[in-house]
């Protein structure tokens, strides 16, 4: 398939364009980006009654006033949510799409979640997508049973394996017993065989990489928070992933 132009050409805003007064994934933060003419990087989880929400964190602790798991809150409840103590509220899926779509491109980003397969959140996803054939996106993840679900349901459309070079501790997956495994895949892409995805979001600090190099699809860094650092990625990536500047548009 053809990879969209957008993921090669464009750079792509973290969580929207935020800051100290448009908090990370909030409705002001995604208008920021698309009047500066930068496509759009965000979040996409269940809440409790398995409605979309967008937001990245598994809790809601760090960019609320409450707390707990996002997933033991119910749709209703989170969009009553402020962000970063401003009037923003957590936004539905819907509300994302409505906002953005046929505005400017989305790189949307399939969250990880406990007992929730690849072909359940793909189908949710793909199905709200449906709704507006004005948007132009593709969908990336750390678990790769969600990316080859969405490329199996979605064949059209492109899908990417997000990585790291950090090293993990087994707190880092939960207690989990299975946890070396699951390192071993963030750090190496090595179910990428099965996948087949399209192209690779890399962590910034761990390029250059070898895998990465050797991968054949585009190639993308993130997170870029500098000028300089945008500079040093730009012979390991095809594209940045940034926040906390406003880089050229070329």
């Amino acid at each position: 398939m053809d990879i969209p132009s957008f993921l090669t050409a464009l750079p792509i805003a973290h969580r929207g364009l935020h800051d100290h007064d448009l908090p990370e994934n909030s409705l002001a933060a995604f208008r920021a980006a698309i009047a500066h003419g930068y496509a759009i990087e965000t979040d996409v989880r269940f809440s409790k009654d398995k409605k979309l929400v967008v937001f990245h964190d598994d809790s809601v602790d760090r960019m609320t006033d409450a707390s707990g798991s996002v997933s033991a809150f119910t749709a209703d409840d989170l969009t009553t949510l402020r962000l970063g103590g401003t009037s923003e509220r957590i936004p539905l899926f819907s509300e994302f799409l409505e906002e953005v779509a046929g505005k400017t491109p989305v790189l949307l980003e399939i969250k990880d979640m406990e007992n929730v397969g690849g072909a359940e959140i793909a189908r949710a996803v793909a199905e709200e997508i449906a709704k507006y054939p004005r948007l132009v996106y593709a969908v990336q993840s750390f678990q790769p049973a969600y990316v080859k679900a969405y490329k199996k349901l979605c064949p059209q459309t492109a899908c990417g394996i997000l990585a790291t070079g950090q090293k993990f501790t087994k707190a880092d997956f939960g207690g989990s017993p299975l946890w070396r495994i699951k390192a071993h895949v963030l750090n190496n892409m090595s179910l990428n065989f099965s996948v087949k995805p399209d192209f690779v979001s890399y962590r910034t600090e761990d390029l250059p990489n070898r895998k990465v190099s050797a991968f054949k699809g585009a190639k993308l860094a993130w997170t870029v928070r500098s000028p300089e650092e945008a500079e040093r990625v730009k012979a390991y990536a095809d594209n940045i992933i940034f926040e906390g500047f406003c880089p050229a548009i070329v």
